[in-house]
């Protein structure tokens, strides 16, 4: 079986949560059946990866985005009723790049990333070839969140993307022959959006003996957070919890150090690391890991997310407890919550961690290592994924 998977980023290095889902999958994939990847890449230092994709075993095709073109195109396409993911996830070549793979190894299957990447299976050259889609997150609802806390012409853009991506959602899921999901509640988001399809969720996972301490957990009072920094909702994040928490932490604990450890920070956290000297701006880290080990507690300050919050899981796996929004803690595994704290205000998030800061070492730990997290091993995760996309073959995709 030969599966044609679509990506809208390289899924090496898996440093980032889009990449980290698809980099397993293509892992387990590999050894089951042929993949072509075929992925957009943003910048020379991604497209540069495509050779370690490539020594797997993985045929590799990238396709360059050029963002100042498909930004341009962006204003043109607010008057009409096409995505504009669909506008910035866009290179020319890939189309030419689709044919020529068609032509000379046609695929029984192809796997689509995201709603951003489902657009290509419905048109030629691979309409009419059996399709599953992974939605990972329902997007439109993210775009909906966002609109919600943005002030104009932000929000008026947000909720006109929530709109027309939804409606591309409803009409890809109905499409596929089997779409996938990350959990229960974007189920029912999408549910709600294509009502009487069949959702599969397929749970992210975790890298569960990569990430656990080998040595004991440090004495002091480092915080965490660990994600992509030109991210909004996690640049908003950070930016809330610098302002409305951590002073009240660096009172109570005044060697706290809080390290952010993800690449492209923007000008404003940039600036707050500078008046503020416990605040470490690491940028672009080739591990997270030594981070998380040398941390006490981590933090998922995120008021807008959707999915689930890998940093989370992976914190926890690394002998962290965590404190997170209601909004992280509601896209969690159930069993992994047990080692969260959930606060949603500045003095909650502050007083849960004083809390937890407060604790020794070794009950900090054991927060972490109560919870059993063997069960959401990538390898189990996603063990049902061949199964689907080889069912989906036999059923095929509905009229287009």
């Amino acid at each position: 079986m030969r599966v044609l998977f679509l990506t809208h980023r390289l899924p090496y290095a898996p440093n980032r949560g889009d990449r980290v889902r698809a980099f397993h999958i293509l892992r387990i994939l590999a050894t089951q059946m042929a993949v072509d990847l075929v992925s957009l890449v943003h910048d020379a230092d991604e497209e540069s990866e495509a050779g370690q994709m490539r020594r797997s075993g993985v045929t590799v095709t990238t396709a360059r985005v050029s963002r100042v073109r498909n930004l341009a195109r962006a204003t043109p396409a607010l008057l009409t009723s096409r995505p504009l993911t669909h506008v910035l996830l866009s290179a020319p070549q890939l189309k030419a790049a689709l044919r020529d793979i068609v032509g000379r190894t046609p695929p029984d299957l192809v796997l689509a990333y995201c709603s951003g990447m489902a657009r290509f299976a419905l048109e030629p050259p691979l309409r009419g070839c059996p399709f599953v889609l992974d939605m990972v997150d329902v997007d439109s609802c993210k775009w909906e969140a966002l609109a919600k806390k943005a002030a104009a012409p932000q929000r008026w853009i947000y909720a006109r993307e929530a709109r027309q991506l939804a409606r591309f959602e409803a009409v890809a899921t109905d499409r596929a022959a089997r779409t996938l999901v990350v959990n229960e509640r974007e189920r029912a988001a999408l549910a709600a959006l294509a009502p009487g399809r069949s959702l599969d969720v397929v749970p992210n996972g975790v890298d569960v003996r990569g990430l656990r301490p080998s040595t004991a957990p440090v004495d002091v009072p480092n915080v965490v957070f660990c994600g992509v920094m030109n991210y909004a909702p996690n640049a908003q994040a950070i930016e809330w919890f610098v302002h409305a928490a951590w002073p009240a932490v660096k009172a109570r604990h005044p060697s706290a150090r809080l390290s952010v450890v993800g690449s492209d920070p923007g000008a404003g956290l940039q600036a707050l690391a500078r008046q503020d000297p416990s605040i470490l701006l690491t940028g672009r880290v080739p591990d997270v890991r030594p981070y998380l080990w040398n941390a006490a507690v981590s933090v998922a300050p995120i008021m807008t997310a959707r999915g689930i919050q890998n940093k989370v899981i992976e914190a926890i796996a690394a002998g962290l407890p965590c404190v997170v929004t209601t909004a992280v803690m509601e896209g969690l595994p159930g069993d992994a919550r047990g080692a969260c704290r959930v606060a949603d205000t500045g003095a909650a998030f502050a007083a849960a961690l004083n809390e937890l800061l407060a604790l020794t070492p070794a009950a900090r730990r054991a927060l972490a290592e109560q919870v059993d997290l063997s069960h959401l091993d990538w390898d189990v995760t996603l063990s049902v994924l061949p199964g689907l996309l080889k069912s989906a073959v036999t059923t095929g995709s509905r009229e287009r």
